[in-house]
């Protein structure tokens, strides 16, 4: 089945900025216009906000909070979670603009699941505790969790509704409000999840959303009046928060890329690894994410034979229309994603960083089919023998390519996988338990998967090592990230 990307939703007609409670259609910053990536066509326009959207969502924020706060736990807990079926009854309508903004494969499954970052969160609610210290006769001393006040979330745009969401939960459940700047590259999907979280009965300003680019986002992060930003994307990125932050001294948390390595032993199950590691590493999602192991290190005695079944995969699978059934990959972002991966493409092949066994071009949209004629799809490409200190195994190139490497034994595996400036995430796949362990436990990275691409579940922490990041989203860590500690202490007698 084909279902013609068109833009027929009225969000692409009519986009509008949610600011307490009201529909702003208008940027005092202009507008931006939206391509989409699966056919090069217009999908529509987006206001852009400025400091005077960013004073009004910010205030309305505030307003909203001191409500959400008063309200009894269970009564913040029940509209949590009706907001969450809210979300799984329109699942389909929000994975279909997310496809169409984002060339995001049509899945309106995952959007689903995502709604668990609302229902988990909405347990701790009435869980938050605090402590009593034992400081001897006559004192009482003890600690109380607070929240910020008003959020600021950054989301990424190869996942907006989903990286919504991860902050949303744990934020609203911790009592803050929360401002989203949605990524310019997929701001829409984004604005119908304010409608549905005000449909819910959440207090009107408790969920905001701000549209625009970097200045947008500036306008925000530089308030004093913002207690907290939760920021995903990319490091260069990250540089400019984490700049703005520094002003007022507000704190952030950070989730960035990665570079993550893919160990692959002589005794593991080969037919397994071979598939997880050529779906994952440049296949699915166009490779575009951030724990995404392109970087595969693969043992000398199967090298060879390990790399034949990884390029088999990769040769076959099917690239094309985000909506149509059989396709498993779809495409990059947007032109600039495509230039700048040929782009790197091109410099490896040029620099002889390693041989090219698959992929490697843009491919047209005309041979695809349908209406892909101007669409942005690149091959998965699959580079062999490249050296571990190459400038393709140690950049984020963040698109469909996939840099093998050979080790020689276990010490040269952790070795060559902890020499990155990143540590987002790292796989080992071996059938010793033994050093199962052993290598997780001495990866740099701040996510392990053994024999298994880990599906992020809520329960757990994610969050990365050295410059993949700091703070945690997910399981317990996540709603901390959220609360202040407050210590009282009073003396009697």
């Amino acid at each position: 089945m084909v279902i013609t990307p068109r833009a027929d939703h009225p969000i692409f007609a009519s986009a509008a900025m949610r600011i307490g409670g009201e529909r702003i259609g208008s940027g005092s910053e202009g507008e931006l216009t939206h391509i989409s990536p699966v056919n090069g066509g217009v999908l529509g326009a987006f206001p852009v906000g400025g400091a005077v959207e960013a004073d009004a969502a910010i205030q309305s924020a505030r307003i909203a909070q001191r409500a959400w706060i008063a309200m009894p736990n269970r009564q913040r807990r029940d509209l949590l979670l009706s907001a969450a079926r809210m979300i799984t009854a329109r699942a389909e309508e929000l994975a279909t603009i997310a496809s169409h903004e984002t060339g995001a494969l049509f899945n309106p499954a995952a959007m689903a699941a995502g709604t668990e970052h609302l229902t988990y969160y909405a347990g701790w609610i009435d869980k938050i505790e605090g402590a009593t210290i034992p400081l001897g006769a006559g004192v009482l001393d003890y600690t109380t969790h607070e929240p910020y006040g008003v959020v600021l979330g950054i989301t990424s745009w190869n996942g907006p509704i989903t990286s919504a969401l991860m902050k949303l939960g744990p934020a609203l459940a911790a009592g803050n409000a929360v401002i989203v700047k949605p990524p310019e590259l997929g701001p829409f999907a984004t604005m119908v999840l304010a409608d549905i979280f005000e449909e819910a009965g959440l207090p009107p300003g408790l969920f905001n959303v701000v549209t625009g680019g970097a200045a947008t986002a500036q306008a925000l992060i530089g308030d004093p009046r913002i207690g907290k930003i939760s920021f995903t994307g990319g490091l260069s990125t990250a540089r400019h928060v984490l700049r703005g932050a520094a002003e007022n001294a507000t704190p952030v948390v950070t989730e960035l890329g990665g570079k993550s390595a893919n160990l692959v032993f002589a005794d593991a199950d080969l037919d397994r690894a071979a598939g997880m590691a050529a779906m994952m590493g440049c296949v699915v999602h166009a490779g575009q994410g951030c724990l995404f192991p392109t970087r595969l290190l693969v043992e000398d005695a199967i090298y060879d034979r390990f790399v034949g079944k990884v390029v088999d995969i990769v040769r076959a699978a099917r690239v094309g229309s985000p909506f149509e059934a059989g396709t498993v990959t779809g495409p990059v972002i947007s032109q600039g994603a495509v230039d700048r991966i040929l782009a790197r493409i091109a410099d490896a092949r040029q620099a002889g960083e390693g041989k090219l066994l698959a992929g490697g071009e843009r491919l047209d949209g005309e041979l695809l089919g349908g209406d892909l004629a101007n669409g942005y799809y690149v091959a998965p490409t699959v580079f062999g023998d490249v050296a571990n200190d190459a400038g393709i195994a140690r950049e984020e190139v963040f698109g469909p390519v996939l840099s093998i490497i050979r080790f020689s034994d276990e010490a040269d595996a952790v070795a060559k996988a902890n020499d990155s400036s990143y540590g987002l995430a790292g796989y080992v796949h071996t059938t010793d338990l033994g050093r199962a362990h052993r290598v997780a436990g001495a990866l740099e990275a701040g996510y392990i998967g053994v024999n298994a691409f880990p599906p992020m579940p809520v329960q757990a922490p994610f969050g990365g090592y050295k410059q993949s990041g700091s703070g945690r989203e997910g399981g317990r860590a996540g709603i901390e990230e959220f609360l202040r500690t407050k210590n009282i202490y009073i003396p009697w007698g």
